[in-house]
């Protein structure tokens, strides 16, 4: 994707109750930019990949609630679950779904020469989320303020510095095994093939 930046708005920051992500539906809380065209993607701008479209959040692609930090997930039966008055999991206390939010690799990442990318799949659909560390270890650990059991987290060592089609082929090979052994098809794409991001 191209736009000279006399054509964007860059730099853009939202909470999350304006957008979401249009091919997957999630609510985006982060940086965007604006074309001249009118329409909205992620990041920074267009250096700042992956630069995925967004569109404004509606009641007709509202999946999700307005604000995944305050509002809570109804999903049978698991919400037949948790409002039960005698079970002893039940929170009464507010939930939220994860939400895109990748980690960045630092300068010791660097110096080490790779690090860790956190992501988690919709269990019952071929939804991906890229998450940070935080959000992942909740998820792992089954924390009642998060909606863990929709959701399954994992990872992937990323290659960061090296000869460009190794690296694409170290970081292609480790997403192409979490498709194989997991199922986890469709991840290939979620990541738009770019299997030298953050490369130096």
């Amino acid at each position: 994707m191209y736009f000279p930046k006399s054509q964007i708005t860059p730099n853009l920051y939202t909470n999350g109750n304006e957008f979401v992500i249009e091919t997957s539906k999630v609510p985006y809380v982060g940086y965007y930019f604006k074309t001249s065209n009118g329409k909205y993607y992620t990041g920074k701008n267009t250096s700042d990949r992956p630069n995925e479209e967004l569109v404004f959040l509606t009641p007709q692609n509202q999946d999700y609630p307005l604000n995944p930090e305050l509002s809570v997930i109804i999903v049978d039966p698991i919400y037949d679950y948790i409002k039960q008055p005698n079970n002893p999991n039940n929170l009464n206390s507010i939930q939220f779904i994860p939400y895109y939010s990748p980690m960045l690799p630092t300068s010791t990442d660097y110096q080490v020469g790779e690090f860790r990318r956190y992501f988690c799949k919709k269990t019952n659909e071929l939804i991906y989320i890229e998450i940070n560390q935080s959000q992942y270890k909740q998820l792992v650990s089954k924390d009642p303020q998060i909606l863990w059991a929709l959701y399954q987290p994992f990872f992937i060592d990323w290659q960061l510095i090296g000869d460009k089609q190794k690296v694409a082929q170290i970081n292609r090979n480790s997403v192409d095994l979490l498709v194989l052994k997991q199922k986890f098809f469709g991840l290939n794409q979620y990541l738009k093939f770019d299997y030298t991001k953050y490369l130096t």
